[in-house]
């Protein structure tokens, strides 16, 4: 569930075209070929597809061009999320010739566009739906809470020992 402080809704500044998608993917992971990158790029939405569930998955699929929404949208949401090791060799297995480390590359260049093409709030939301190490495939830090980081409350505040915190647990706890 999408937690009061962010919302889902937020548009991104311009929605990316499906040419735009692909060619930023193909960027990001140098792909000889626009082929190649939209190959890639198909296989690994349809991946995560089934990964995203709720109100995420339902804002994800209208802020992507049409194409990639048809992707997220047509998959099964899955019963057991998969760990992020686990979702890249799944990846590696639909790939002709993938070994984990060049699905890793994959997964990666397509991921780390995402929040140029829906927003930086809406993967925020994604990767708080998704099990620890999903966030370096998006191309960002794995932050652990409780390290360093203050929790805020829903209303924008730092957390006193006791208050109940965005993510649901209790601060201090």
């Amino acid at each position: 569930m999408v937690p009061p402080t962010a919302s889902t809704d937020t548009p991104s500044p311009r929605r990316m075209t499906w040419d735009e998608l692909i060619d930023a993917v193909r960027e990001s992971g140098q792909y000889p070929t626009r082929a190649e990158a939209e190959r890639i790029t198909r296989t690994v939405l349809s991946g995560l597809g089934g990964h995203v569930v709720g109100d995420e998955r339902a804002a994800l699929a209208r802020r992507l061009p049409t194409e990639a929404s048809e992707l997220i949208a047509s998959q099964i949401p899955v019963t057991r999320h998969l760990t992020a090791v686990e979702f890249v060799d799944a990846i590696a297995s639909r790939i002709q010739g993938a070994t984990p480390a060049t699905a890793r590359w994959d997964v990666s260049s397509v991921l780390s566009v995402l929040p140029r093409a829906v927003g930086d709030d809406l993967v925020d939301c994604i990767l708080k739906q998704l099990p620890s190490g999903y966030a370096l495939l998006f191309g960002r830090a794995e932050l652990a809470p409780g390290r360093g980081l203050t929790p805020y409350t829903s209303a924008g505040r730092p957390a006193r020992h006791g208050d109940r915190v965005s993510d649901g647990r209790r601060a201090g706890a």
